[in-house]
């Protein structure tokens, strides 16, 4: 376990450079920053400075080793948009971006284990093809439609909680719904899958052999063996959510990592993008080993190659 987790840190530093080397190319070839920056009334010279002054006029394998000397230091550069430092202003929505992913993923639990535990017991029943029908619908469904339809209904309808905005738990419920119901759409039907496949083992049917009660017999022997598959789709959904509730975030004004890099992307504010992806794949990365850790938590039998 030791020498996987070392080999797997080891294999960060090249992972990480691959990524920032694909986002630097596709930035540059996606267009020109000076004319994002620059009204269309801006002479030739004038571009030419500011051209200049971002280092701009270097070419591009001059730029992005300037960008990898940088980056060992910490320094992403200078946003074009805010005129500071790229990397703190990312860091400073990492925890608008972490509160909304866990919310989200709190909201996505507890919808989806009871539900997908009840589906699995009463299989076949009114009640099973009832949850399996609203999951697939709440995986049909696209989130920005489910967010706009919550906020004309719960906060322009009932007026009990914020349209946007970050403040309150208030301010919390609507986007954690609306991201938390399509993830537990989806959950709810391998948590089902994985609990059918659990209560049909062997040693299922020698613990009620021996007269446990039915309720220990599924929460302590069938749901720990479950919940392997969970914790990986956990995993990556938690990651999804950290750089890809892109739409929620706009659709609520949540000042998150991903109304961030949307507004990054549409000035093409190199350093911001460069800055935000680089803290997603570490972040993505370091989920990845806990998820590992996890699973040898839950089943002792997994072993790692080292």
């Amino acid at each position: 376990m030791a020498k996987y987790l070392i080999r797997s840190l080891l294999q960060v530093i090249p992972v990480l450079l691959i990524i920032t080397l694909i986002v630097f190319i596709l930035v540059h070839v996606t267009g020109d920053p000076v004319s994002m920056l620059l009204p269309d009334t801006a002479t030739p010279e004038d571009r030419e400075v500011l051209r200049v002054a971002l280092g701009l006029d270097q070419p591009v394998w001059v730029q992005y080793k300037i960008f990898v000397s940088n980056l060992l230091q910490g320094d992403f550069g200078d946003s074009f948009r805010y005129g500071q430092t790229a990397l703190p202003i990312v860091l400073e929505r990492l925890p608008a971006s972490f509160e909304l992913a866990a919310a989200s993923m709190a909201v996505a639990c507890c919808l989806s284990i009871p539900l997908g535990i009840w589906s699995a017991v009463r299989r076949n029943s009114f009640l099973d093809l009832l949850i399996s029908g609203i999951s697939v619908l709440g995986k049909a469904m696209p989130s920005f439609w489910v967010g706009i339809m919550l906020i004309l209904l719960i906060s322009v309808e009932l007026e009990w909680t914020p349209v946007s905005g970050r403040g309150g738990l208030s301010h919390l419920i609507l986007p954690a719904l609306t991201l938390g119901s399509g993830i537990a759409a989806e959950m709810t039907r391998l948590i089902r899958s994985s609990f059918l496949d659990i209560i049909g083992q062997d040693y299922i049917r020698t613990a009620r052999s021996k007269g446990l009660r039915e309720i220990i017999v599924l929460g302590k022997h069938a749901l720990r063996n479950a919940l392997i598959p969970v914790v990986t789709i956990s995993g990556l959904q938690f990651t999804n959510l950290l750089s890809g509730s892109l739409v929620t975030e706009t659709v609520f004004s949540w000042p998150g990592m991903g109304q961030l890099l949307v507004q990054a992307i549409n000035t093409h504010d190199m350093a911001i993008i460069q800055a935000a992806v680089f803290v997603i794949a570490f972040i993505v990365i370091l989920i990845n080993l806990f998820t590992d850790i996890t699973y040898k938590l839950l089943d002792p039998r997994i072993k790692y190659s080292s």
